[in-house]
């Protein structure tokens, strides 16, 4: 999708982080930007913020609250029209080795980042396949492709909308459907939400990111990796033996241990 000019765009956690950066970036590219947030103060914020670019409008959403989600979209659609870029960002992570996650933690994590995706992709898909134009784009995590201690359940989550993200991508093309879908994989960001980890791979900036995701949708990008040597992982694990591959990504470069001084937000 190469020009956003009067596009309703929609981003779920658009009122902080890369979603608040991407919520302006789409504004200066002229499109009609809507955000979905659980915070209200932070959505009143971005919006006071950003509306002298152009048109704006938040809404306190939870993602995780799948009948709410069918009003939510009831009032985007009535208030807006379809939606034409939809970008699913809103999501969590509990850094903790699997037996310490409550019933709660796994519950939330799996709702908010892997089955919201899918319900409120559902929900706004109708309407671009009827017209046979939209975009999708969903932000899953390099903890996708790469196991991680204490970050087990996040892992599970965003191993989920990899596979299903770039399933509907594929299934969009066989239905012969004018409808985009980018995965995002992208390592870790330094937007708080990860504050604590230590890596000897550079944390990702987000205005970097944010931008990278703009430009990933433009060009109809299927996977958006970042750093850009995410894109070896599957051909590692491919070629080498488990041992080797836990050796080389856990003592040489790390990534086991990038969680062991979590804090988040």
């Amino acid at each position: 999708m190469e020009n956003f000019k009067n596009k309703n765009v929609l981003i779920t956690g658009g009122a902080a982080g890369i979603g608040k950066i991407m919520s302006r970036i789409f504004l200066q590219k002229g499109a009609k930007v809507i955000i979905w947030d659980i915070n209200q103060v932070k959505i009143d914020e971005t919006v006071s913020e950003l509306s002298t670019l152009g048109p704006i409008q938040g809404y306190q959403v939870n993602v995780a609250d799948f009948e709410g989600l069918k009003a939510a979209f009831a009032n985007v659609k009535e208030k807006h029209g379809i939606v034409d870029v939809l970008i699913n960002n809103a999501g969590i992570v509990v850094g903790k080795f699997f037996h310490e996650h409550t019933d709660a933690d796994i519950q939330r994590s799996m709702d908010i980042n892997a089955n919201a995706p899918m319900y409120i992709t559902k929900l706004f898909l109708t309407d671009m396949m009827a017209q046979n134009s939209g975009y999708i784009c969903n932000v899953a995590s390099s903890a996708g492709l790469i196991s991680n201690p204490r970050m087990s359940v996040y892992a599970a989550s965003k191993w989920s909308v990899l596979g299903w993200s770039d399933s509907i991508r594929l299934e969009m093309k066989q239905l012969k459907k004018n409808i985009g879908v980018t995965t995002v994989t992208p390592y870790y960001i330094n937007t708080g939400m990860f504050d604590g980890i230590r890596s000897i791979v550079p944390i990702l900036e987000p205005e970097n990111v944010a931008k990278k995701i703009v430009r990933s949708i433009e060009r109809r990008k299927p996977i958006a990796s970042m750093p850009w040597s995410i894109h070896f992982v599957r051909f590692f694990q491919g070629i080498f033996p488990i041992w080797f591959f836990d050796w080389f990504v856990g003592n040489v470069m790390g990534i086991y241990k990038t969680m062991d001084h979590f804090k988040g937000h």
